[in-house]
């Protein structure tokens, strides 16, 4: 009988890695943080941690996605980046910039819990 492991949306069988979640870029942006989107300027938007996410278009699903939650993982980037596990985000805004320079754009907590890489695009994968 053949072993089927499924770990943060991706399962291995016959020793092949499948994935269940959705890949894209990751990048991080600095503060102020406020105001955002979502929720202007409440200062109680942000979860605790500071590990929150402004998203681009494709997520953005005109302003529905406010207060999703997502899990991410960082997955590959420039010098090995990532860090082991995972860590589950809000979003609190719409990526303002003009193209959106990637997928999903973290605060800098959420960015260094998973990179050890302070600035740069990674590779995450994500599962709302």
């Amino acid at each position: 009988m053949e072993r089927v492991v499924i770990l943060m949306g991706v399962f291995v069988f016959l020793g092949v890695k499948y994935a269940l979640g959705d890949v894209g870029t990751a990048t991080s942006y600095d503060p102020p943080y406020t105001p955002t989107r979502c929720n202007g300027n409440q200062a109680d938007q942000f979860p605790s941690g500071n590990l929150f996410i402004s998203v681009s278009e494709g997520l953005w699903d005109n302003g529905a996605a406010c207060g999703r939650r997502y899990r991410l993982k960082c997955l590959s980037g420039s010098r090995k980046p990532c860090r082991d596990g995972t860590i589950d985000v809000r979003v609190v805004d719409y990526c303002s910039k003009s193209p959106c320079p990637s997928t999903i754009v973290l605060s800098n907590d959420a960015f260094s819990a998973i990179s050890k890489s302070q600035r740069g695009k990674i590779n995450v994968e994500y599962v709302q």
